[in-house]
């Protein structure tokens, strides 16, 4: 596991959340979920944000911090700025991680962590999610960790790279994040992105780590039942805009494309073996780039004959 300094009995782990409303099945898989975080060995620090309906109540429950107050955007969603600053200063571990609340956790994923703590102090940890179909509450007084292991080897899916459920960092790895929308598609793959800009080590553990996310619909937003309602919606646009900060007419220009990573980018990959360089990642920037010759020419002329000039301030609204 990853071991504390000499002296200290703080939690090696900080987890944190902002949970939906718990309600209907939404409620059931979140429920699920924090469950088996805190049944993971040693038992990491957890936090949950935000004032949805059922999430102090859960909190007070299992002994977990709750901190209400998170800021939003003028839709009302948190932002994932303020929730990994507020992580930052109140957790009490050496490693941080946000996870989606609907994934189940075991205890390979602080075994992962531990490696790939001792190799760098400068890193991320990301990996591809399991999904599987579970509709009713985990009877967590059974052997229910061998039992979904093998419901997820049997009927469960692997997601493709572009889906990332939990982000596991050193300390001070993210100085700054724009005012990037929760669950509203991009930030993720901006997280990753700019870990790669920071020149951390950020590795992918799928082949180490049993991540199961629980499958679910759109309804618990206000766009509808389908990601696509929700990808055509302002706001998703606004965290699209959001992740072109630092430099603002790559949006306009059609760049966009640029910072969204997926975790085929990771530089290097967790095995059984240890950890090694990922040659994925050179196939995955090629062919991000090659597939866009036109995108391609553009940045060249613009590079060349018509520099553009330092980032400016983004999109003032996403301030309010």
């Amino acid at each position: 596991m990853i071991a504390a300094k000499a002296g200290e009995s703080r939690a090696a782990l900080t987890l944190f959340a902002t949970p939906k409303r718990f309600d209907g099945h939404i409620g059931v898989i979140q429920r699920n979920a924090i469950q088996s975080w805190a049944r993971m060995s040693p038992r990491p620090d957890i936090i949950l944000f935000g004032h949805e309906p059922g999430t102090a109540e859960i909190a007070a429950e299992f002994g977990f911090r709750h901190i209400a107050n998170v800021k939003c955007n003028q839709w009302g969603t948190p932002l994932i700025s303020d929730l990994f600053d507020q992580a930052e200063k109140l957790g009490q571990g050496q490693v941080l991680s946000y996870v989606n609340s609907d994934i189940i956790l075991l205890n390979d994923f602080a075994q992962a962590l531990t490696r790939v703590a001792e190799r760098s102090n400068h890193f991320l940890m990301v990996g591809r999610r399991t999904d599987l179909e579970i509709k009713d509450t985990i009877d967590f007084e059974s052997d229910w960790v061998t039992e979904v292991r093998s419901r997820a080897r049997r009927e469960g899916k692997l997601q493709i790279a572009r889906s990332i459920d939990y982000f596991a960092f050193s300390r001070g790895l993210y100085p700054s994040i724009p005012a990037l929308a929760i669950g509203r598609f991009w930030w993720d793959n901006w997280l990753l992105w700019k870990a790669r800009s920071l020149h951390a080590q950020v590795v992918d553990a799928t082949r180490a780590v049993l991540v199961i996310h629980q499958n679910h619909d759109y309804s618990h937003t206000t766009y509808g039942p389908s990601k696509e309602e929700m990808m055509a919606s302002e706001e998703c646009i606004l965290n699209a805009r959001l992740t072109c900060e630092e430099n603002p007419g790559d949006y306009e220009q059609g760049f966009f494309w640029r910072y969204a990573y997926t975790i085929d980018d990771a530089t290097h990959r967790l095995t059984s073996a240890g950890i090694e360089k990922n040659p994925r990642r050179l196939w995955k920037q090629f062919k991000r780039y090659s597939s866009r010759p036109l995108g391609m020419a553009k940045l060249i002329r613009r590079r060349f004959v018509h520099p553009q000039p330092k980032a400016e301030k983004i999109v003032a609204e996403s301030r309010r």
